[in-house]
């Protein structure tokens, strides 16, 4: 118990540190910045700490949050997949809408959360690369996995926002004035932060806690790069790496165990610790679960087109979707915890799991004609949701229609996560037409959201998107 006052310090330090160097460009005494990486990197213990000290702020971090400000509420808004109770917040309203400006309070915290947790990023990279008193083994593992959050947060802000600023280091000098680069750019360096954290990672978890990273965490996530790149070789290939460890990972038939903390679904979650010790309860359930007695405080619904979606038997609408009458508002109910403070914590939020991999791999298997291997796959989500599978009821599915049931069953399998209704419908070029028929105001441009005014104000080599 005594060395958790030194460690959590050594940590603040180093979190401190970075977030002053990353927000406001504050140029930071040399040899009090290499004191404090000395230390943070001066033994397992430590350095292991920082890392946890990393994972912790995404908790905590707009856009990695869950809550109001992240990408699974906002990007959800974007798209037909949850909608504000009430219109008086324009702010959030501008999103359901389409409607942004570069000066909207909500975007510009997603921006500059997510660069904040690449500063921290890069800032681990830069000090675990010159520890001395680290074990090899180690240093290779905890480079991974710090490489491994940069390529996860850079894959949203791509998809988000197109072309941004590659930022690799912690030089105040050469960030407060990068430019953005392209998408294309953004990709290799995903892809090579990946491939460096597959490489260094094992396939065990450490402290067999699945809120740290593994090998098939980095897998999973290169393998929707790849799909949405369209390279569907790399995508069957690395999904499928994933579907068979099966010693790890599986798809319970009971939907109320999805989500549960360490789940055997889950390939990496983020733990409500993050928070302290105050909250146990996933900013995910707090924010969406309508409570009985207080339903005022309700911010967020489903919208009726995504329940119309679901057919009466699917265990899905049964188990993870709930209705408060009061505010006569359906709204998911995948965690089934809204408020807690209690241990052992029973939910941690999710963020990558096997469902998505299936999906994938279906969807890759479509695109390269392996029609019966991709609707065996597609069946698998069925099949557990209560619902026929289409070997049965479509037996000679077109390649067409089989992609329109793959896109049907990612809408309803992924809702209320981590935007990929919305990113599946830019990355399919379906946004226009499924979004532009609801929308009057919808114009192509809005696929992409505007670059933050604010940021662009300070660093005038930031070009804005089209449209804004």
């Amino acid at each position: 118990m005594k060395t958790k006052l030194p460690i959590s310090i050594l940590t603040i330090l180093i979190l401190s540190f970075i977030l002053t160097s990353c927000e406001d460009f504050v140029e930071v005494d040399s040899p009090n910045n290499k004191l404090i990486r000395d230390e943070v990197f001066g033994s397992d213990e430590t350095a292991i700490s920082a890392m946890q000290g990393i994972y912790n702020e995404l908790f905590v971090a707009d856009f990695s949050g869950g809550y109001t400000r992240s990408v699974t509420f906002l990007s959800g808004l974007s798209a037909d997949n949850i909608q504000n109770i009430t219109t008086t917040n324009l702010e959030r309203m501008a999103f359901e809408e389409n409607e942004l400006f570069p000066d909207n309070q909500n975007n510009l915290a997603l921006w500059s959360s997510a660069y904040n947790i690449i500063y921290m990023a890069n800032s681990y990279i830069e000090g675990i690369k010159n520890a001395e008193n680290l074990s090899p083994d180690l240093i290779s593992q905890l480079n991974g996995e710090a490489k491994f959050i940069r390529a996860f947060t850079y894959s949203y802000l791509v998809n988000l926002y197109g072309d941004v600023p590659l930022v690799l280091s912690t030089n105040y000098q050469d960030n407060e004035l990068a430019p953005r680069v392209s998408a294309s750019k953004i990709y290799e360096q995903i892809i090579d932060d990946l491939e460096i954290a597959r490489e260094s990672l094992t396939a065990e978890y450490r402290n067999a806690d699945r809120t740290q990273v593994n090998k098939f965490a980095a897998t999973a996530l290169l393998a929707r790069v790849y799909l949405y790149l369209k390279d569907w070789e790399k995508a069957e290939e690395l999904s499928s790496q994933v579907i068979a460890e099966e010693s790890l990972y599986e798809l319970p038939d009971d939907l109320d165990e999805v989500f549960l903390a360490n789940g055997r679904e889950a390939i990496w979650q983020i733990s409500p610790l993050g928070n302290g010790s105050i909250v146990t309860h996933t900013n995910e359930g707090n924010l969406f679960i309508i409570d009985p007695f207080f339903s005022f405080f309700a911010i967020a619904k489903l919208p009726e087109s995504l329940l119309t979606d679901f057919r009466p038997e699917d265990k899905r609408l049964l188990k993870w979707i709930d209705y408060n009458p009061s505010r006569d508002a359906y709204f998911p109910y995948k965690y089934k915890i809204r408020n807690s403070s209690e241990l052992p914590i029973l939910e941690n939020s999710m963020v990558l799991r096997l469902a998505e991999q299936f999906l994938i791999r279906s969807e890759a298997r479509t695109e390269l004609n392996d029609l019966p291997g991709a609707t065996e796959d597609l069946d698998q989500i069925r099949t557990r949701a209560g619902l026929d599978p289409l070997t049965e009821i479509f037996p000679e599915l077109s390649k067409e229609q089989l992609l329109k049931e793959i896109a049907q069953e990612r809408k309803r399998e992924l809702f209320s996560e981590w935007g990929h209704r919305w990113l599946d419908l830019k990355r399919t070029g379906r946004a226009s037409t499924v979004l532009g028929n609801s929308n009057p105001t919808w114009e192509d441009t809005d696929v992409l959201y505007p670059i933050p005014a604010q940021e662009r104000m300070k660093n005038p080599n930031l070009s804005q998107n089209p449209g804004y």
